[in-house]
């Protein structure tokens, strides 16, 4: 299982919340999951496209690789009351290919 925190947990699974305004890195550990030796060579990221979305929610850039089993994206924009649903894959050096799905929350935060 890839690491993840900072996510909530509900009813439909795992979560997490984002202002429309912000940008910010949404990172999944793959340690655990990955067999010894073996490293991240190619990481790709899905957003749900919803329908008549004035603001949707993008990837911004192209996902990184650090410590060779950690990938990182980039997201921004979103639509406020919206929920995205986010699939992660990996491919790593060895020819694994492994996905993890998660939702984003889109929310005005308060201070």
């Amino acid at each position: 299982m890839a690491t993840l925190t900072g996510f909530k947990q509900d009813r439909a699974g795992l979560y997490i919340e984002k202002d429309p305004f912000s940008l910010l890195d949404y990172t999944l550990d793959w340690t655990n999951w990955m067999p010894t030796g073996d490293t991240i060579a190619s990481a790709t990221i899905n957003i749900e496209t919803i329908n008549g979305d004035a603001a949707p929610l993008a990837a911004s850039g192209s996902p990184t690789i650090s410590n060779n089993t950690i990938a990182t994206q980039k997201i921004q924009a979103g639509t406020a009351g919206n929920i995205y649903n986010i699939e992660f894959q990996i491919t790593t050096t060895n020819g694994l290919k492994d996905s993890r799905n998660f939702r984003i929350k889109v929310i005005e935060r308060q201070a």
